[in-house]
C-alpha cells in the first residue's frame, strides 16, 4: 500500500497530536537533535502549537498508521524563542510562516515524503494569505561532536534544492535535554528562509 500524505487541521489535527508527540521523541532522539524527550513536555509544547490560528500538520500514513508528520503555523503563534531573532532584525513576523518539525520513521526516508511535506506546508502558507516567506530552523552542532555518526549527511543540499537558504546571522536559541547530558542546555538554531 502506498504512503498517503495529507494535511490535517481542526479536530483531525488535535487527534493526531499524541502520535506526533511519540514521533518527535523517537525521531529527534537521533543525531543531530539527540533529544531526550518526555510526553509531559510534548503535550505542553504541542498544545500551544495546536492552539495557534492557521496551524497545520501534514501526515504520512501507511495504511492507518501515521509514520511521519510535519508541522507549520504562522510565526506570530509560535514560541517566542523562534520569533525573537526575527524581531531583533526588524522583520515582520506577521508575514512569515514557520515550518516546525518534520519527523519520519527511518524505513520511510528517501521516498519523496520530505518533498511532499514541504509542498503541502508551502501550499497551506500560500492559501492562508498575506504570508511572504516560509522559514524553519536546524540545530547547529560542532563537527567534532562525539555522538556525530561517521556516515551522517546533513540536509543542507535538500533544503537548498527546495529554494531555502541560510540567513546569515539569523540564529536563535532553544533548550532541551540531550541524551548524553544531565540537564537541559540551549543550542544554536540556524534559520533558513525562502520567499513564497
Amino acid at each position: 500500500m502506498a504512503v498517503v500524505i495529507a494535511p490535517l487541521t481542526g479536530a483531525e489535527l488535535q487527534a493526531a497530536l499524541p502520535v506526533l508527540a511519540a514521533l518527535r521523541i523517537s525521531v529527534f532522539r537521533e543525531w543531530p537533535y539527540l533529544y531526550d524527550g518526555s510526553l509531559d513536555y510534548e503535550h505542553r509544547y504541542l498544545a500551544r502549537f495546536a492552539a495557534a490560528d492557521g496551524t497545520v500538520i501534514v501526515t504520512a500514513r501507511d495504511g492507518g498508521r501515521i509514520v511521519g508528520a510535519a508541522t507549520a503555523s504562522p510565526m506570530v503563534g509560535h514560541a517566542d524563542e523562534f520569533a525573537q531573532p526575527f524581531r531583533a532584525r526588524g522583520l515582520d513576523i506577521s508575514r512569515i510562516f514557520y515550518f516546525g518539525e518534520s519527523v519520519l520513521l527511518s524505513d520511510y526516508r528517501g521516498q519523496g515524503i520530505g518533498n511532499a511535506f514541504f509542498d503541502h506546508r508551502e501550499a497551506h502558507a500560500r492559501a492562508s494569505g498575506g504570508f511572504t516567506h516560509a522559514t524553519f530552523c536546524a540545530v547547529i552542532r560542532p563537527e567534532g561532536h562525539p555522538l556525530r555518526p561517521k556516515d551522517y549527511r546533513p540536509l543542507d543540499a535538500f533544503w537548498t534544492k527546495r529554494g531555502y537558504g541560510k540567513v546569515d546571522g539569523l540564529v536563535g536559541q532553544f533548550g532541551w535535554k540531550d541524551v548524553d547530558q544531565p540537564g537541559e542546555t540551549h543550542k544554536p538554531m540556524q534559520f533558513w528562509m525562502r520567499a513564497l
